[in-house]
């Protein structure tokens, strides 16, 4: 039976990159410094402090689709 799921994912940050974290205790600007698999470092670009971080997964869609998804 199809119902309302909401998606997460993990965002696919690149070094170099300029973000904007909108809410939370990490909220404010940041410079993407180096990603892998399970850890982000940010950079805050006015203190220049660096934050290595589990990658963390951002709201991406809703949608119809199956819940629980058959595996």
């Amino acid at each position: 039976m199809k119902t309302n799921v909401t998606v997460l994912k993990p965002y696919p940050f690149q070094p170099g990159e300029k973000i904007f974290i909108e809410s939370g205790p990490r909220r404010g600007d940041w410079l993407v410094l180096t990603c892998d698999e399970k850890k982000v470092t940010l950079q805050c670009p006015v203190s220049k402090r660096e934050f290595s971080w589990d990658r963390f997964c951002f709201h991406v869609e809703n949608r119809e689709q199956e819940w629980p998804m058959p595996e």
